[in-house]
């Protein structure tokens, strides 16, 4: 019987640990998609308890409590301490078994605190206190946990009226780690949310435009757009449900706009008209920059309209979508393609079944000019665990080139996240480990090494061009 998260954990073959411990281990991290506070890292966040390290914003763990019983006070609510907090966390991960969870949990604890232990109701209070205590080493402030991690390059996700102080701060501070905004307009997308027009009076405002039509929005982006990339910006993310492809005119756009601006209630078609003609606006704005675009697609956001209202987004009322998007995704870019404006884009689904629909419309678009243009995100969300990223790879690697691939990401609020970029580079070497004993790859260490060491942090490191 194997231990639980030895040295070995996830690597059943001899060349599976050496390929991991011998070069995917010693990579430096780039997490060019996370969404940690800025200002956390500007001020060196020195974090008063773990409970507000671990649970604090962290939907995963809310919708597991939530699952096994646990009252919403608990989770979010205000009226309770950090310690019943985490008390009733622990209570929850033994019924984590064969969730990702009670691996995160697990690997999070070893790596970050040393601790070997099973979270549960009888260690609770001594992994909480021993946690606590090294909590008021400076180790494990918010740099200093970057660095006890080998971080290299975080890009976080901001909004284009953010003036990104907390980036100059940092950067003026000489902390060695870079972190870089990446723009993120979904608020000035979402033409259907009732703050739609309040929010573009804020972007005028920001960009120094009287903000009127769609033109007066797209010259306010703009400014934003060469502002960011002032401040070091290198890529874009957008949120969206599904990919958009229904053809549009200027004044059709135009009137679109008007009328969200006006608080009239807009079509069906109408939204994916304007979305379509918006998300065009910020690719060839990404393209001009020379910028990477990625698009996280296939969510279906706040579900629970009761819990909306009581808490907010991103509170763990979120699932998996089922859109037919294949067809406006090809679309989409090849219109881009056909002008010369499709820059490097990432496609990242959160939907499993559109694994192969991705790996298979990378090529379509590929040119030559890097390797890897196009790429397949790795497994996202509800996906970025054992099976999620292992369908992930092996899709690619049947379709595309695993060797170009970017590699793993965080996509994470938390600072001990990092954790997940040693469990996607121990799937990764088993992948290959298990290949190599089977006979379907050369035992070509020299090669898969590369491979391994290029997958990790190489890739990432050429194609962002954050250097």
């Amino acid at each position: 019987m194997k231990q639980f998260m030895d040295e070995n954990f996830l690597l059943d073959t001899k060349t599976a640990q050496d390929l991991f411990h011998n070069h995917a281990a010693k990579m430096p991290i780039i997490d060019y998609h996370c969404h940690l506070i800025p200002e956390m890292v500007a001020n060196d966040h020195k974090f008063k308890s773990f409970t507000e390290l671990w649970l604090g914003g962290d939907h995963y763990k809310w919708r597991a409590m939530r699952t096994n019983g646990v009252d919403e006070r608990f989770c979010t609510g205000t009226d309770t301490s950090d310690w019943e907090k985490f008390e009733k966390w622990a209570e929850t991960v033994p019924y984590t078994f064969r969730n990702p969870l009670y691996h995160w949990t697990h690997l999070e604890l070893k790596t970050a605190f040393g601790i070997d232990k099973q979270l549960s109701p009888k260690t609770a209070r001594e992994i909480y206190d021993e946690c606590n205590e090294k909590l008021q080493q400076s180790e494990f402030s918010a740099r200093g946990l970057m660095r006890h991690y080998n971080v290299e390059c975080v890009c976080t996700t901001d909004d284009p009226i953010d003036d990104l102080s907390y980036h100059k701060q940092t950067r003026e501070s000489g902390f060695e780690i870079k972190m870089i905004p990446a723009w993120r307009p979904d608020k000035a997308m979402n033409i259907e949310k009732p703050e739609f027009a309040e929010y573009m009076n804020k972007l005028g405002e920001v960009a120094g435009v009287t903000l009127t039509t769609f033109k007066d929005m797209v010259d306010a982006l703009q400014k934003r757009h060469d502002f960011f990339t002032e401040n070091g910006c290198k890529l874009s993310d957008h949120g969206i449900e599904e990919f958009y492809d229904e053809p549009y005119t200027d004044s059709q756009i135009e009137t679109i706009f008007a009328k969200a601006m006006r608080g009239q209630q807009l079509s069906a078609l109408e939204i994916r008209q304007y979305k379509h003609a918006f998300l065009k606006v910020c690719a060839e704005m990404d393209h001009a920059a020379d910028w990477t675009q990625q698009f996280h697609y296939g969510a279906i956001r706040d579900n629970n309209t009761l819990m909306y209202n009581k808490l907010g987004a991103d509170t763990g009322f979120d699932s998996i979508g089922e859109f037919t998007t294949a067809k406006a995704m090809s679309s989409f870019l090849n219109e881009l393609n056909m002008e010369g404006k499709l820059t490097r884009t990432i496609l990242y689904t959160l939907n499993p079944c559109a694994n192969e629909v991705i790996a298979t419309m990378l090529g379509n678009f590929q040119d030559g000019s890097c390797p890897g243009k196009i790429q397949f995100g790795s497994g996202w969300w509800f996906n970025d665990q054992l099976d999620g990223m292992t369908r992930q790879m092996n899709a690619l690697s049947v379709l595309g080139l695993l060797s170009r691939f970017v590699g793993m990401l965080t996509d994470s609020r938390s600072f001990l996240s990092y954790p997940r970029h040693e469990y996607f580079r121990r799937l990764l070497c088993n992948l290959l480990g298990n290949d190599v004993e089977k006979g379907l790859l050369p035992n070509d260490m020299e090669s898969l090494s590369r491979m391994v060491e290029d997958i990790s942090y190489n890739n990432a490191r050429n194609y962002f061009k954050f250097y």
